[in-house]
């Protein structure tokens, strides 16, 4: 086996790794990690495994009921805004 075989065979595997934990899913993934963390890895894997086995499913924010309230004139205050629906103008 060349060197080119050897790099194509090693940027395949590692990008097939890549899609499949990306598409993995949440609860999949933390299993895995968990499996993956009694292995002897580097630092900068371990945090990352670390953070994936903890994580909470969804896609990371915090959810629209969530979001931080406005901030008006030094102070913080959470303004309910109506929703405004403008008719479609007639062709």
């Amino acid at each position: 086996m060349n060197f080119q075989t050897f790099a194509v065979a090693v940027l395949v595997a590692a990008s097939f790794a890549y899609a499949a934990w990306t598409l993995m899913p949440q609860a999949l993934r933390a299993a895995c990690a968990k499996q993956l963390l009694r292995l002897p890895l580097p630092a900068a894997l371990r945090s990352r495994l670390l953070a994936a086995s903890t994580a909470s499913a969804g896609s990371g924010c915090s959810g629209c009921d969530k979001a931080p309230p406005a901030i008006t004139g030094g102070t913080l205050t959470a303004k309910a805004q109506p929703l405004v629906f403008h008719p479609r103008k007639a062709k």
